[in-house]
């Protein structure tokens, strides 16, 4: 089945052959084709081009045609860090924090991470699942189509291979992609506080061969910061899974200067994410290799803490993705539509730069560069189609509306 769109005021993203990913100054090239037609057929993107040259003989084929009335057409997001399966929200804590409780202080008292992992360790499979599709559905109706989820509210043999069967589960009848990170680095249980050695030693030869024989892994992750993994603690997991056939994503640099990045680049990671503190070292290192860079600007938002150096990075040459982080605690939303604009208002990246960062750089993150990411032939039809706007800089400033008319996934 072919259908064709026509009269899209602007078709963003539309690359005849698309990068693998956009740096430094090509971010904000991201191209704008305006007054466009794009066809696509059953689940691919066949072909695109200017309303003026639209060839009659292509409406008058067996298509369906679609009148997209001076809406745009936007590649989907892209989503490669959230947090999706748990079991329990955390507005207490949100109270907590505005009570004057820092995010570790509120961690110190058992809650942040840990909360999560109590709950959790007492929560069937089949609510977990149940909530969690909840989440993917109302994630994918705003215009998400693709994620990335990761486990590490386990933090026990069982809770941890639980998480990952769940998003297993989710996987095979989830609209959209998933990709799946095995986070048991997330935190220190607080049984094993005094002996940190004994739980990375569960990690390592406990938890990981059960994921890689029942395959409930696409990468691995570690939380590399103050207070939580070491850059050698984080080295050694990385390594482990590295074994098993799982690259490394890592949670690097939210909270001080711990060496994450380092890390990241030394095991050439697909992504290190947050970087909330991030100096001129860490860019450099970050020039020369192949890991993303990848910004979860409402964590900062929500948190209250220093957003990420965006603009210097971007001047310097990085290309940057942008993710959600939704979780209960620090991030507790997957609207990436919000992320777009956050980016733009408060990281100061100009509106392709971010839009460039929450598809084609996304969805490099999550090594879906090849199928999604760009408005490109032979990729997946999944896009986003608009309401009409004055110009494609309007759905980042008007942050608060619905602007999405429809989201297509695999041409659906």
């Amino acid at each position: 089945m072919r259908t064709l769109y026509i009269k899209i005021a602007g078709l963003a993203g539309a690359l005849r052959e698309a990068p693998n990913r956009l740096v430094g100054s090509e971010m904000n090239d991201f191209p704008l084709l305006e007054s466009a037609w794009l066809m696509t057929e059953n689940e691919r993107i066949v072909d695109f081009g200017e309303m003026k040259n639209l060839e009659i003989k292509l409406i008058q084929e067996d298509v369906e045609v679609v009148d997209v009335a001076g809406g745009f057409i936007l590649p989907g997001f892209c989503d490669p860090h959230t947090h999706m399966v748990f079991a329990k929200t955390r507005e207490g804590e949100f109270v907590d924090r505005i009570n004057g409780l820092t995010y570790e202080e509120i961690a110190e008292k058992g809650g942040g991470i840990l909360n999560s992992a109590q709950v959790l360790q007492n929560t069937s499979e089949e609510d977990l699942f149940v909530s969690a599709t909840e989440r993917l559905n109302e994630v994918a109706s705003l215009g998400t189509v693709a994620v990335e989820i990761k486990s590490g509210y386990g933090l026990s043999v069982a809770a941890e291979l639980k998480m990952l069967r769940v998003i297993q589960a989710l996987k095979e009848i989830s609209p959209i992609p998933i990709k799946a990170s095995f986070l048991g680095a997330h935190a220190i249980p607080t049984q094993f506080k005094t002996n940190r050695e004994e739980y990375i030693r569960q990690i390592i030869e406990e938890m990981l061969p059960v994921i890689a024989d029942e395959n409930l892994a696409d990468y691995i992750d570690v939380f590399c910061d103050r207070g939580f993994f070491t850059q050698d603690e984080t080295e050694r997991i990385l390594l482990a899974g590295k074994k098993y056939g799982l690259r490394a994503k890592i949670h690097a640099n939210e909270l001080d200067f711990t060496g994450g990045i380092q890390a990241g680049v030394k095991l050439n990671a697909l992504s290190v994410d947050h970087l909330e503190c991030t100096g001129d070292e860490e860019i450099e290192l970050l020039k020369g290799s192949e890991t993303m860079p990848t910004l979860l600007p409402s964590t900062a938002f929500f948190l209250g803490i220093n957003y990420p150096p965006a603009r210097k990075m971007i001047d310097a040459g990085l290309g940057l993705a942008l993710a959600s982080d939704y979780n209960p605690g620090s991030s507790p939303s997957g609207r990436m539509p919000f992320i777009w604009s956050l980016a733009c208002i408060k990281l100061k990246m100009r509106p392709m730069e971010a839009l460039a960062a929450s598809t084609l750089n996304a969805a490099y993150a999550m090594g879906m560069e090849k199928e999604l990411g760009s408005i490109t032939p032979g990729k997946r039809a999944s896009f986003i189609i608009t309401y009409p706007a004055p110009s494609i800089h309007y759905f980042p400033y008007s942050f608060g509306s619905d602007w999405i008319r429809q989201v297509v996934i695999d041409g659906n």
